[in-house]
């Protein structure tokens, strides 16, 4: 309800600014003209005579001098940020009339209720400060999100419905506050406040008539044309325009109203005495001096603490008028520049302006232009200037500032604020190349994108909703698991969950962790396989010491042991740790960095680092070290199913599983030529899966889904199962587990975050990716021996969707897709 108020008060002065503006100014000047024919005895002046008595003063000379030195910098600062928004002087002079209708609205009302002036000198500085101009940077800040003149008004209402509500509140609680000083019981504090209170409440006037209805002005006459070009009429038509303007009108209304009121004050305050008769009652001596010499002498008698506040006052004019239109732009701030119309408002930039330009450069004051862009002659390439605010620019001008490259696109979430808006902007921009439809496929909003920005990934236009499934009960260890996987393969979360099923009714999996340590492996070159081998000895016996520059890093990393393979003169050292819960490449990148620097420093500075990673780490790549030594957490889970369980849920025997475990596990992948950690039916599948479903990096999988798949059979008359897998590289905190999704599928695991004990949750994690593999591993082989792969596969792929969509194809433009 009261935003609607603000709201239609807005409208009222921006839809009638001329009638605001005027009558904001009649209404000052009346009671102006009210003080010298009222109750008043006149103002001093050059032919009236005034009182000698001096002021009294109660404040010291130095303070007073330094709060108004303190007033002029704070004006001089608000300017500043109002200068950010790109208007240099029209936004600055409005709010600069604002607060002038306001100091002489509030000295007008003082001298109309016949207050005392003596001392209110002292009290500028306190008027100066309770007026604030950053409400009118933030009403600026919703008029220049304007993408066309139509948007003005309406921007400005909406910005006065969110923010005046505020504005009100924040006037109504200094007027208390300085009401406190009123009722202080000190003469010179309650004056003070008394005109501290009148300057709030007509500052609050001002700013919710005169500065809205100005600023309207200031946008749609500075649009385009200059503004004497907006005020040129034929003087043939003027009589003609004045009678059918209904604007000219209303404002020849107002004023006439105002004169009315002032004389109408001046006959009932002078007792019935017409105003020239009032004038006579005033106290007049002969001008002993001419109007000019009074005046320089006026101008020219300053008070100490004055003359040093008008320096300061000329010297922050002088600065922001010359001084600070000096942009100067670092080389690596280079691609910040933004874009600027002197000419015009942002809301102005055509779409079509920036067609070919090209990124400007910049050195000290000057614009260089690498190539001549193609613009229409009545459209130049705007001024660069990185003082302006994105955030405040229209989605079509942020677009025009990244088609131009002054805005780097992988930048827009930075400048912008906004990253939802960001990425909305991106992909404005992509459909100029793909068709509009195909990129609204792909959802982008009601995602916290906060946590992705500069963590997980760059230059985002949406993200990619994967199905997850949940297979289990999965009983580990005495535990049950619902694990979580995300993909988009039919029947995969199916058999998985049915090997869970067998499982449960076995008594469960059983595991451990036979090995933790996360690798990394520089590659550095010296001058000889002679020189080379010496550093290798000394590595190999100063291993602790190593470790202590390595561990100092952080306080999760422990450095478990070096691995130096020599290759001639090159050494790869690999550095194998510990990393608590996170996957920790990042941790042990940073450590391994600070231990060859401290070895190259102190030992060997002939050691040339070549590269933090050697390939001997080995990431994302298929390596028999991997699958020797192991890398992160080396897992092995086992099972023995009762031959019954076997026949009745896995619908297969002991001996059909165990031979065909044997001719495909272990003789086809060695035929196949198969690498290294590939005797198994389908650990990627799973393993990929969960990775996507609890935000692991998912190019890993090549290393975790390492796994060795035994089928034998037990004395009990049962299957023996088990899953040897030696490089699962999961962790709990960082990377993609920040996210929401991810996060609420570790929660569901029960290993969100840091565990109790540094790696406590990342290796329970390890654990349940070994284990839901066994079951995916024992549900496919069961299928497989029952010859049931095809049937299952076509009844959860939903074969006869995916027919009727190659049955049906899409049309677009007329033409199949």
């Amino acid at each position: 309800m009261i935003s609607k108020i603000f709201r239609a008060h807005g409208r009222l002065c921006t839809t009638h600014p001329w009638e605001v503006i005027i009558g904001t100014f009649t209404l000052t000047i009346c009671i102006v003209s009210m003080c010298l024919f009222g109750f008043t005895d006149g103002i001093c002046g050059w032919n009236c005579e005034c009182p000698s008595e001096d002021i009294e003063k109660i404040s010291d000379p130095l303070v007073l001098t330094v709060t108004r030195c303190v007033a002029v910098v704070y004006i001089y600062l608000k300017f500043q940020k109002l200068r950010k928004l790109g208007w240099k002087y029209l936004l600055g002079i409005a709010g600069l009339l604002t607060i002038f209708s306001s100091f002489v609205l509030s000295i007008a009302v003082i001298k109309l209720l016949e207050g005392d002036m003596k001392g209110l000198n002292e009290a500028l500085p306190l008027f100066l400060l309770v007026i604030d101009l950053s409400k009118a940077t933030t009403l600026a800040k919703f008029a220049l999100k304007s993408s066309s003149q139509g948007e003005i008004k309406e921007n400005i209402s909406r910005g006065l419905a969110v923010i005046g509500p505020v504005v009100t509140l924040d006037a109504f609680v200094q007027v208390m506050l300085l009401g406190i000083g009123i009722l202080s019981g000190v003469k010179q504090l309650e004056k003070i406040c008394y005109f501290g209170c009148l300057a709030v409440i007509a500052n609050y006037l001002a700013f919710m008539t005169f500065y809205p209805s100005a600023l309207t002005l200031i946008m749609e006459l500075g649009n385009g044309e200059s503004l004497a070009e907006n005020w040129k009429v034929p003087s043939k038509l003027l009589k003609h325009e004045e009678e059918k303007n209904p604007v000219a009108q209303r404002v020849k209304l107002i004023m006439s109203v105002g004169l009315v009121l002032v004389h109408t004050h001046s006959i009932l305050a002078g007792n019935g005495l017409t105003a020239k008769e009032g004038v006579k009652r005033m106290k007049y001596k002969k001008p002993h001096l001419s109007l000019g010499t009074f005046y320089w002498k006026e101008l020219t008698t300053f008070s100490p603490e004055f003359l040093v506040t008008a320096i300061l006052a000329i010297i922050l004019t002088i600065k922001y008028i010359w001084w600070d239109n000096d942009v100067k732009v670092s080389q690596e701030d280079e691609q910040d520049v933004i874009l600027k119309q002197p000419s015009q408002p942002r809301f102005a930039i055509d779409e079509d302006s920036f067609k070919s330009a090209e990124i400007a450069t910049q050195t000290d004051n000057d614009i260089i232009v690498s190539e001549e862009p193609v613009i229409q002659e009545a459209e130049k390439l705007p001024v660069i200037d990185n003082d302006l605010d994105p955030s405040v620019m229209s989605d079509v001008e942020v677009v025009n500032l990244v088609k131009s490259k002054s805005l780097p696109s992988y930048k827009l979430e930075s400048a912008l604020g906004d990253y939802e808006r960001a990425v909305s902007i991106r992909r404005r921009i992509l459909c100029e190349d793909i068709r509009e439809e195909i990129v609204e496929k792909l959802p982008y909003r009601n995602l916290d994108y906060s946590l992705i920005n500069g963590a997980c990934c760059e230059n985002v236009i949406g993200y990619m909703p994967v199905p997850v499934g949940t297979a289990g009960p999965l009983l580990l260890d005495g535990r049950n698991y619902h694990v979580p996987m995300a993909t988009t393969e039919g029947c995969l979360v199916a058999s998985t969950n049915r090997g869970c099923r067998a499982l449960v009714k076995s008594g469960g999996v059983r595991s451990c962790v036979v090995n933790d340590g996360m690798s990394r492996a520089p590659v550095v070159r010296l001058s000889s396989a002679n020189r080379a081998a010496q550093v290798k000895i000394w590595l190999e016996e100063n291993v602790h010491v190593i470790g202590e520059e390595f561990e100092s890093t952080s306080r999760f990393a422990r450095l478990k042991k070096l691995q130096i393979i020599q290759a001639a003169r090159y050494l790869y050292i690999r550095f194998v740790c510990q990393t608590g819960d996170a996957m920790g490449m990042n941790m042990i990148s940073k450590g391994a960095e600070k231990a060859l620097n401290f070895l190259r420093s102190k030992h060997f500075p002939d050691l040339e680092i070549l590269s933090l990673s050697g390939n001997v780490c080995t990431d994302k790549k298929a390596s028999a070290i991997n699958w020797i030594e192991g890398r992160g957490k080396s897992v092995v889970c086992d099972a023995i199913i009762p031959s019954s369980v076997i026949k009745t849920v896995l619908k297969s025997s002991v001996e059909a599983l165990c031979d065909l475990n044997v001719g495909k596990n272990l003789i086809g992948s060695a035929m196949a030529g198969t690498a290294v950690g590939g005797f198994n039916a389908h650990s990627s599948n799973i393993v990929t899966a969960i990775f996507i479903a609890t935000g692991q990096d998912v190019a890993q999988n090549i290393a975790s889904s390492n796994c060795l798949t035994l089928l034998e059979p037990h004395e009990s008359g049962g299957l023996y199962i088990s899953c040897t897998m030696p490089s699962i590289e999961v962790g709990t905190v960082g990377g993609g587990t920040i996210l929401s999704a991810q996060k609420s599928c570790l929660e569901m695991l029960g290993v969100a975050g840091g565990g109790k004990q540094p790696g406590e949750n990342s290796t329970e994690l390890s654990k349940i990716v070994c284990a839901t593999v066994l079951a995916g591993e024992l549900s496919l082989m069961s299928a497989l021996a029952a010859g049931h792969l095809v049937r299952s596969h076509m009844r959860h792929n939903r074969s006869n969707v995916a027919l009727n969509s190659i049955s049906n194809p899409t049309r677009c433009c007329g033409k199949l897709q």
